[in-house]
């Protein structure tokens, strides 16, 4: 199985960017993950979409490749980032390359909630958008407190949050098995 991550922090030391890196290490015997660079994209412009730059068509190329995305947002302003608006943008028009396409939700946080109302907003926009992205229900990955997990190196050490992680993705393979 392939899976893209679209991460919503372009920050260099992201805890988001982070929490894809260790999916990412941790299953890699189970799926292949790419993380893509959203800090490329464009910002989104009806007037050359038709004719749209090669940071966007590799982009999206690599979203409608992919059996599913993984999407790891923080939450700015008690919602989703502009970058990560930015890239739903451009997979939303023209070719849209997310219908049908499944998708699981994961963000965190240096607040208690871990991302809850950015997650709640990108769960409106895949589903209620035209987008029509399935989405992993009942799974929902909401690591607050974030600077606590992680240590120097990037490296999760949290064991509850490890083993919670362990437990989504089993239930993500799982539910794949619909759409591969």
């Amino acid at each position: 199985m392939k899976v893209v991550a679209i991460v919503g922090s372009i920050r260099k030391d992201s805890y988001n960017l982070q929490l894809a890196k260790h999916v990412q290490k941790r299953y890699a015997s189970q799926f292949e993950l790419e993380i893509l660079d959203l800090s490329t994209l464009p910002m989104y412009n009806q007037d050359i979409e038709l004719d749209a730059p090669n940071e966007v068509l590799d982009f999206k190329a690599k979203v409608k490749g992919a059996d599913a995305v993984l999407w790891v947002t923080p939450e700015y302003n008690s919602t989703i980032p502009g970058v990560l608006g930015n890239a739903i943008d451009w997979l939303s028009r023209v070719e849209k390359v997310m219908n049908g396409k499944p998708s699981i939700i994961m963000g965190s946080s240096m607040g208690i909630l871990g991302s809850v109302k950015a997650q709640m907003h990108l769960r409106d926009i895949l589903f209620a958008s035209g987008l029509n992205s399935p989405l992993l229900p009942m799974n929902e990955v909401y690591v607050g407190a974030v600077h606590e997990k992680f240590d120097a190196e990037g490296n999760l050490t949290d064991e509850s949050t490890i083993d919670f992680l362990d437990s989504v993705i089993s239930n993500f393979q799982e539910w794949m098995k619909q759409f591969v």
